[in-house]
């Protein structure tokens, strides 16, 4: 089994997107609709909503916080992101939206073996103790 370290957020399950390269949450993402519009990104097109997120790492900037808090707002966000690499803006961003406007986004952290294992995977859930299964 597989267990996450939670920076973030509640228990969370569903759909797998896993993402070929890091994303830009400010620039690359649209916060009202959870699309990601950047040209060059291999998944242009996806839609995070309500996903549980796989990538290594972030793109990104100090917007990062703005962008990702107000598509939880809004309900545009994954239910989930999971990173190899903790992301400090990311966790702030769900922070403020959990405070805020009491919606959650779980942010947790695997080494890149365990991120590897969990791509071939369709959906996941992840409880509050960090425990991730398949299904």
């Amino acid at each position: 089994m597989i267990r996450a370290r939670i920076l973030t957020g509640e228990a969370a399950e569903g759909r797998v997107l896993s993402l070929d390269e890091p994303l830009s949450f400010w620039g690359a993402f649209e916060p009202r609709t959870g699309v990601i519009i950047d040209v060059h990104h291999p998944q242009r097109g996806a839609c995070v909503k309500g996903r549980i997120l796989l990538m290594t790492e972030t793109r990104g900037s100090g917007s990062a916080p703005g962008a990702i808090a107000e598509a939880i707002r809004l309900g545009t966000a994954p239910d989930a992101i999971i990173l190899a690499e903790p992301d400090i803006n990311l966790a702030v961003g769900a922070e403020v939206a959990a405070v805020l406007y009491g919606r959650h986004c779980l942010l947790a952290c695997v080494t890149q073996d365990e991120l590897a294992q969990l791509r071939r995977a369709e959906r996941l859930r992840i409880a509050a103790d960090g425990a991730v299964t398949v299904g």
